[in-house]
């Protein structure tokens, strides 16, 4: 098959023909009709994730059809339509059996921990756990963006954020992650404000359900903006960059008892970010993390696609060609485009 290959971090990746995945016993090799570009295989390709060995194929928004199943596969067959959440549980561990995935013990992550969906073809282990059933009616480069952007902004605003009708909600950041955490929010019937240096992005996000925007370059000081327009500050603000900027303000416009939710990965030189805690003991603020969702609660949140709440496909940018996915993840960390860029051509 077709792969695309980084055999030194920071080396430009190249296509290459490697062998065909074979499935495990508990596992099925996906045929992969789209897959996204995302920053975080940014962040691996520079050799920020000490989960990656070389040489490597990244990749982990992955949507396409079911091609081999192993031995001990209950619940799904070849030709199936499914998608997969970018982190995998092992089933075995405590956190596995008390259905938090996202933080398994012994977690799968294509992409990181195993070869990714850079590919023609990509192996998925422990699938009667990890694997979701696509919609008939919904396309690939749609389905490839749940895995890691929308999902992740679903548990982000309504598992973790606990995001309700009529609270204010922030949202540090525009990208593909920001702009699914403005859509999911404003779905609820949350009051939204976008921040982001981008004009193009705002008006994105006000098209998406934001009430108010925020151009941080503008605003002098964010934080401040955002509670000006909130009337005291946002209940749950979430920073979907993953910067220690907008993690500072993040937490900064927040109302007393408010929550802050952390989306975007801070790795490298920002792994370690000041935070103002004199406000957020004062204040009794709460602090969580967001990392993926597990894939027995992609029901909620199709069920919301379904009913024409939400509208991933909306959040698709350019589609691209494997031989341009190079190109585009090298560039992840000077530019990205409005919507998420997807490999749809293999």
């Amino acid at each position: 098959m077709k792969a695309v290959l980084f055999e030194t971090f920071k080396a430009a990746p190249r296509v290459v023909d490697v062998d065909d995945p074979l499935p495990d016993r508990h596992g099925v090799v996906l045929k992969v009709g789209a897959t996204g570009v995302c920053r975080s295989d940014w962040h691996g390709w520079m050799g920020h994730d000490p989960d990656i060995t070389l040489p490597h194929v990244p990749g982990h928004e992955i949507a396409g059809t079911v091609a081999a199943v192993g031995t001990e596969v209950r619940n799904w067959k070849p030709g199936d339509r499914v998608t997969v959440p970018f982190v995998g549980g092992c089933g075995a561990c405590p956190e596995c059996h008390a259905g938090h995935q996202q933080v398994c013990h012994n977690q799968f992550q294509p992409g990181f921990t195993h070869w990714g969906s850079y590919a023609e073809y990509v192996a998925i282990h422990h699938a009667d756990l990890n694997l979701v059933r696509l919609p008939e009616d919904m396309d690939f480069a749609a389905a490839a963006s749940l895995g890691c952007r929308f999902a992740t902004s679903f548990r982000a605003v309504v598992d973790q954020g606990k995001a309700l009708p009529g609270e204010w909600v922030a949202v540090h950041g525009c990208g593909g992650v920001g702009l699914s955490a403005v859509m999911i929010a404003s779905a609820l019937g949350a009051n939204v404000v976008a921040v982001d240096i981008d004009p193009v992005k705002l008006l994105l996000a006000r098209d998406f359900g934001a009430v108010a925007t925020v151009h941080a370059g503008d605003a002098g000081d964010v934080s401040e903006a955002v509670i000006d327009l909130t009337g005291g500050g946002a209940h749950v603000s979430l920073d979907a960059l993953g910067h220690p900027d907008t993690c500072a303000n993040s937490i900064r416009n927040l109302r007393r008892r408010g929550r802050h939710v952390q989306v975007g990965l801070m790795l490298a030189e920002h792994a370690t970010p000041a935070v103002p805690m004199a406000q957020v003991v004062a204040h009794e603020l709460e602090i969580y993390g967001s990392h993926g969702m597990q894939a027995h609660r992609y029901g909620a949140m199709l069920d919301m696609v379904r009913s024409g709440k939400l509208d991933p496909s909306r959040l698709v940018g350019n589609r691209i060609t494997l031989a341009e996915a190079g190109a585009a993840l090298m560039a992840m960390d000077r530019f990205q485009s409005v919507g998420a860029t997807v490999i749809t051509e293999f």
